[in-house]
């Protein structure tokens, strides 16, 4: 009860100049629901977290980081074998952040918050903000996923359409093919500029972001600084600096497009809802848990490797909906959540495959880039019809 509370009190405070978004009266879909996981946990008598065999990930994640930065910094002869490094740096980077950072941002790590907030500050040694990502990810983006002007996950600014409800500008009409290549900048926004700039600003878009003190200051500082090092002061000693610059672009690039297209396949896709508040109104015609459903998608959830390394990402549906188990459990979680919906005929989807999932990604950017000419096609062919008449 202390932790909902608190969480509600975060809320308001990050709301505080932005959209207040409330959901329809009710719960009795998360009710059954919850009643159902609990059994689940009940009747095979699984911890909801501190699983053995999560605890494991870390370090085969963090030997893999290591040992692709060591080798890109003191082994790599050549440039082939320095550029498939970065790749494996950048791949490594993009792991720590699916199954250690994000569990521990979530709480779903362990029992103990001391644990969990460690595992989160590896995104600060990645070169982001813990503390600015519990704000963003945590509060906004799942509270308020798919809402337009809430979600600030959503907004790529106007490079991108994501949502048909978001403006549409000429560039547009080619966004299909040239996002995939934005999609790579992202550590260098979150990196280099977004996350001082929201530091700065005290505002995450058009929301309030309370200014961190004490450790939460110290830990964000320190972060920077340790990134910059092992990013650039500590290669620079050994190498060129043209060629460092080269090779952090290439990890980089790697790890922003890996990890965007992750979520990507998780909330844009043609599949999942884009809402706007009822007109007049900050609210939405739906409970919170029938909103997850309806604006979130699942892929693959038949390739375990993928499962693994995506730190069951891929159960987007179940992540939203219990973000504070352990992905571990996310594959039996699913079954018992999709037949819930069918019980309350509340659509569910999942895409078979990764490939599907891209393929539907890259049609809905295709269907908003063209959506303003179609409608304007369809309204003059209704002005030439009226005037036939």
């Amino acid at each position: 009860m202390r932790q909902a509370g608190k969480l509600k009190q975060q809320i308001g405070h990050l709301t505080k100049s932005g959209p207040k978004i409330k959901y329809t009266h009710g719960a009795e879909f998360y009710r059954v629901l919850k009643h159902d996981i609990d059994y689940y946990f009940k009747r095979t008598g699984y911890p909801r977290r501190d699983i053995l065999q999560v605890y494991l990930k870390p370090g085969l994640l963090l030997a893999w980081f290591t040992g692709s930065y060591i080798s890109l910094l003191f082994i790599a002869d050549g440039w082939w074998q320095a550029g498939l490094l970065a790749v494996s740096l950048g791949l490594a980077m993009a792991g720590i952040g699916f199954n250690i950072q994000h569990d521990g941002g979530h709480s779903s790590y362990s029992s103990r918050q001391s644990v969990n907030r460690l595992m989160a500050m590896t995104l600060d040694m990645l070169g982001g903000s813990s503390y600015i990502w519990k704000w963003k990810h945590n509060l906004l983006h799942h509270n308020y996923s798919n809402i337009v002007g809430a979600d600030d996950d959503i907004d790529i600014g106007p490079l991108g359409r994501l949502s048909p409800d978001q403006p549409h500008y000429c560039l547009h009409r080619f966004q299909h093919f040239y996002t995939w290549l934005l999609y790579g900048l992202l550590p260098f926004k979150w990196q280099l500029l977004d996350d001082i700039k929201s530091l700065f600003q005290g505002k995450i878009g058009t929301h309030e972001l309370p200014r961190p003190s004490g450790s939460e200051l110290v830990i964000l500082v320190a972060g920077k600084c340790v990134f910059l090092c092992l990013a650039f002061l500590i290669p620079m000693s050994y190498h060129r600096p043209g060629r460092v610059v080269l090779l952090y672009v290439v990890t980089s690039l790697t790890l922003g497009f890996t990890l965007s297209v992750v979520f990507q396949l998780g909330h844009c896709v043609e599949e999942a809802s884009f809402v706007v508040p009822l007109e007049g109104t900050n609210r939405i015609d739906k409970e919170w848990a029938v909103h997850q459903v309806a604006t979130t998608i699942d892929f693959a959830r038949g390739n375990p490797f993928l499962t693994w390394y995506l730190g069951g990402l891929n159960f987007q549906i179940e992540h939203h909906l219990f973000p504070q188990i352990s992905h571990f459990h996310y594959p039996a979680l699913s079954t018992i959540v999709e037949a819930a919906c069918a019980e309350h005929g509340i659509k569910y989807f999942a895409h078979r495959t990764l490939f599907s999932a891209l393929a539907s990604h890259f049609r809905l950017l295709r269907r908003n880039a063209y959506e303003r000419e179609r409608r304007i096609s369809f309204e003059l062919l209704e002005i030439s019809e009226a005037r036939r008449k």
